[in-house]
């Protein structure tokens, strides 16, 4: 396990969720230990995760959402061996299990959207054993309770994340990190 990610979790849980390199540069500036790249292409990628990690931060690549790669095994052996980040988020429950293979850090992402999306993500998660789960939208504490008891995996609360009380109801409900693009909330 990548005790890297937690113990930078256990020093600050707040994680910067980054759409764009103006976001990576405040991001590389703000007390932050870890970001989540949630938007980028294959032009630009190795650039962005350099410059977080120049920084000294950690970097995990929402893999899914790079455009250019496809959402295949072959996509996530590119981004390991050529990009380099500490890790990867992803949906793809088979990038999950390649990525362990691979022995690289990986995030499952979960959209509790109702019961069903909620109950499917729990069985896929219990498959597949990512490092860590992130919810969204992080802002329901009784999901994120829920989840960390059916999985015991860490969990993220990520998504609609606004205010100090949100960081500190998801935390107080079992989260280790909160990720979000609300750029007041990584100063928290």
């Amino acid at each position: 396990m990548n005790n890297k990610f937690f113990d930078n979790l256990n020093t600050n849980p707040i994680i910067g969720a980054i759409n764009n390199m103006e976001e990576a540069e405040r991001a590389i500036h703000s007390p932050c230990n870890i970001v989540f790249l949630l938007h980028g292409d294959i032009f630009n990628i190795k650039h962005i995760v350099d410059r977080v990690k120049d920084k000294r931060k950690l970097i995990y690549v929402h893999i899914d959402l790079i455009e250019g790669l496809s959402k295949s095994i072959m996509a996530l052996k590119f981004m390991h061996e050529h990009i380099s980040p500490d890790g990867i988020i992803t949906t793809k429950g088979n990038l999950v299990k390649a990525a362990k293979q691979m022995d690289f850090f990986s995030i499952q992402r979960l959209f509790a959207l109702d019961s069903l999306s909620l109950e499917t993500g729990i069985k896929s998660v219990k498959s597949t054993k990512p490092d860590a789960i992130e919810i969204l939208p992080g802002i329901i504490p009784r999901v994120t309770k829920y989840v960390q008891k059916e999985t015991n995996i860490p969990i993220i609360a990520g998504g609609l994340i606004t205010h100090k009380e949100d960081v500190i109801h998801s935390l107080q409900s079992g989260a280790i990190g909160i990720s979000t693009s609300n750029e007041k909330i990584w100063y928290v």
